[in-house]
């Protein structure tokens, strides 16, 4: 086998004699899309350069899949990615697979939010936490006639000047208001990070934001001068999410770690091989495997998540694996059901909505796979995904699969009238899979770079640093590739 061919060269131990080709060889850890990337952006630099990446599982990909049932393509993670850091983009680019993308339907781009048990759509230009158009904030049914008024005075709250991390609620709540935070800004950062925006860092996650207050005063005033440059554009024809800013294949997100996994060279990629320990050996690393093998090596790339990294670097860099094991992480279930069109009541056609937690039910939001990209299921079903848990619910996850759908399906029949049995359905659950950016996360990556510096030759990537989702994976691990050269 080649698997066992490769751990036959590399089972070197730690006797004299040793390789040059070997020595030379970079070591990542991690077939997820972390390690995927980085080797990908290694081998791009330097197409004679040797790599070996290690991948415990028996696939690549890490929270990237995707499952065929027929003619249902139910992805089991991330369906789309952005456009914005460029970095997922000019990737597909350089490996010839740009022409491959599909762009999201043109039709039922709408969000919507869940306001008092009925589905209202997010104002058109309303953009995570800035109205590019005040039309639609101030004819929005989501707010009342106080929370619009005083999220129009933003203008007139005075600029924070503390340097200090900041929650995001705390921002929020001071700039725009509770009613705002409550009802629109929370739900929506919630369902990108999963997480609790009363700890979630704003310098962590919504710095952009941050930096408009400071250089501009408010938020309003930022966005005046934004609309003046013509930077806010694509903001203001867009309700939430900018769709038209996001691409996915045709055949599922699985098929971006496969079309990585396939630009390596053959033999690269080891599946079902795990690391048991990485020591010092002189100026080198010798890593051990879980199938018996070892090798030396100069560089080493942990893409493995946080708290493996923490294992593995406890006794090489002590300081880093503390702060990575303090790095909390969420789970969350994805309930994905194909339904038939005619058992949905709600016939409006939308991309998805989110639920904010004051309205007290059992689910963070559901997204409509087959109704943002075509290809998806038959012009007669629909995909729905209903994702269950993260921060603020975790005990929902304790109940079997079949509690989890029956909530997803009650759910559904009280929001968009969801009846039937479903064709398709699997549930999906992510154990600590969503890292929480909280108060005080940017001081804790600068304390884990600065730990890691001491060892010479490791290397560290993972969504637990400096951002979730694949664009800003893929940028980390292509500025990582570049520092190693």
């Amino acid at each position: 086998m080649a698997l066992a061919a490769a751990n036959e060269t590399l089972s070197i131990g730690i006797l004299p004699g040793v390789s040059e080709e070997t020595e030379s060889t970079v070591a990542i850890i991690g077939g997820g899309l972390s390690g995927l990337a980085t080797a990908v952006h290694l081998h791009l630099k330097n197409p004679d350069r040797k790599l070996v990446l290690l991948e415990s599982s028996n696939r690549v990909g890490g929270v990237i899949h995707t499952e065929r049932i027929d003619d249902f393509v139910l992805d089991h993670g991330a369906d789309m990615f952005a456009l914005n850091p460029p970095a997922a983009i000019d990737l597909c680019r350089k490996l010839g697979a740009e022409e491959r993308l599909i762009l999201p339907n043109q039709t039922g781009r709408g969000a919507m939010i869940v306001h008092r048990g009925k589905l209202k759509p997010l104002p058109d230009g309303f953009v995570l936490m800035r109205a590019t158009k005040m039309l639609p904030m101030l004819t929005t049914g989501l707010l009342s006639l106080r929370g619009k008024l005083r999220m129009a005075a933003e203008a007139s709250v005075p600029k924070r000047t503390k340097l200090d991390d900041e929650s995001v609620a705390s921002f929020v709540r001071r700039r725009l208001g509770n009613e705002v935070l409550q009802r629109i800004v929370g739900p929506l950062v919630a369902g990108i990070y999963t997480a609790d925006v009363e700890t979630l860092s704003m310098n962590a996650t919504m710095k952009a934001f941050v930096d408009m207050e400071s250089q501009y005063g408010s938020l309003t005033r930022a966005t005046l001068a934004r609309r003046k440059s013509g930077q806010d554009s694509v903001e203001r024809s867009s309700a939430g999410a900018r769709y038209e800013q996001f691409r996915a294949f045709p055949g599922g997100m699985i098929e971006l770690p496969q079309l990585l996994s396939e630009s390596l060279p053959v033999g690269t990629v080891h599946l079902q091989c795990g690391v048991q320990s990485i020591q010092r050996l002189d100026d080198r690393w010798l890593v051990r495997d879980t199938q018996g093998g070892s090798g030396l090596y100069r560089n080493v790339v942990l893409a493995t998540p946080s708290r493996i990294s923490s294992q593995l670097l406890l006794n090489i860099a002590p300081a880093a694996a503390a702060e990575l094991s303090s790095i909390k992480s969420s789970s969350t279930a994805i309930v994905v059901m194909a339904v038939r069109r005619e058992d949905i009541a709600e016939k409006r056609r939308m991309f998805g909505f989110v639920v904010p937690p004051i309205e007290k039910r059992r689910i963070l939001a559901a997204s409509f796979a087959s109704e943002k990209f075509a290809g998806r299921a038959p012009q007669d079903h629909v995909i729905v995904r209903v994702f269950i848990g993260g921060t603020l619910q975790p005990e929902l996850l304790e109940h079997d699969d079949e509690t989890l759908v029956d909530i997803a399906r009650g759910e559904l029949a009280d929001l968009i009238g969801l009846g039937g049995i479903p064709v398709v359905t699997r549930v999906v659950r992510w154990n600590n899979a969503m890292p929480q950016y909280t108060l005080g996360h940017v001081e804790r990556v600068q304390r884990i770079r600065e730990s890691i510096a001491t060892a010479p030759g490791i290397h560290l990537i993972s969504n637990a640093l400096d951002g979730v989702g694949i664009a800003p994976v893929i940028a980390a691990a292509q500025k990582l590739a570049n520092q190693i050269g």
